[in-house]
């Protein structure tokens, strides 16, 4: 649980009184690959080694069976984590070649890592798996219930895999929504689980850039308390991914690929 506590004075009308607040920690990540700069995200401090793998992952630069070896060192003087990871030339991915260094903010993720025409090409999901409908709203429950820094703060976000059993994999909480999915998709590549998740449920909204790296982990099914962007259903239309808005209430709002969901 990643939050500190901050002073502040609350009005309430023309009341005002002194409060202690616990505020969701932001902190930047430096990621080097093979002594170059790659990008500095910033993220919610822990699970950080999910955090990396997920996304080299996701954005195409490393999907290598081996775990990473990753060296961590604190910069103090400017307040910064540095993560350095040597990777063989050989597994760099095409979203390695295609990269710049960006700074990754929590807000948005590495926005315009690959190109859109990269995924053009891409097969889609073909995952058979059906899920009633009742269990989706099940796992938003379990995702609700295991998100200690967002009922400490209510400022971070959280991602949650699940089995074809609707047995839950993980949750992960940070401050950025693209951060939490890659932790998700970190910890299911680092302990072998890639291939049980079949569904993913994130608070917030959904972006395309979610979209692509929930198809990068083939996980069929995404669903999201909030709406999607337009063009995360054209996304999720193409690649073949069953995605979801609105899933709050016992409510919930299918836009691609509906097959997948089952009423009873």
């Amino acid at each position: 649980m990643a939050i500190d506590n901050y002073q502040g004075r609350k009005f309430c009308g023309e009341k005002m009184v002194n409060v202690d607040d616990n505020l969701t920690v932001e902190r930047a990540l430096q990621i080097t690959i093979n002594q170059q700069p790659f990008t500095v995200t910033m993220r919610t401090p822990g699970n950080d080694e999910d955090l990396i793998r997920g996304l080299l992952f996701s954005e195409d630069i490393y999907k290598g069976k081996e775990n990473l070896t990753i060296e961590f060192s604190e910069n103090e003087e400017k307040a910064i984590t540095e993560a350095n990871i040597v990777i063989d030339k050989k597994m760099l991915g095409k979203g390695y070649l295609n990269s710049r260094s960006i700074l990754s903010v929590s807000s948005c993720g590495i926005c315009g890592k690959r190109e859109l025409e990269d995924y053009q090409n891409e097969k889609q999901i073909d995952d058979a798996n059906k899920l009633k409908i009742k269990n989706l709203f099940k796992m938003f429950e379990a995702m609700k219930k295991g998100q200690p820094t967002f009922h400490q703060s209510g400022g971070s976000h959280a991602a949650a895999a699940f089995t074809s059993n609707s047995d839950l994999i993980t949750i992960m909480e940070d401050i950025g929504r693209h951060n939490a999915v890659d932790k998700v998709i970190g910890y299911v590549v680092n302990n072998d689980l890639l291939n049980d998740a079949k569904c993913m449920v994130v608070s917030g909204r959904i972006s395309y850039e979610i979209v692509t790296k929930v198809f990068a982990a083939k996980i069929p099914i995404l669903g999201a308390v909030s709406a999607p962007s337009t063009l995360a259903v054209d996304f999720a239309k193409e690649l073949g991914v069953t995605l979801l808005g609105f899933c709050r209430e016992d409510k919930a709002t299918c836009y691609s690929h509906p097959y997948r969901i089952l009423e009873k």
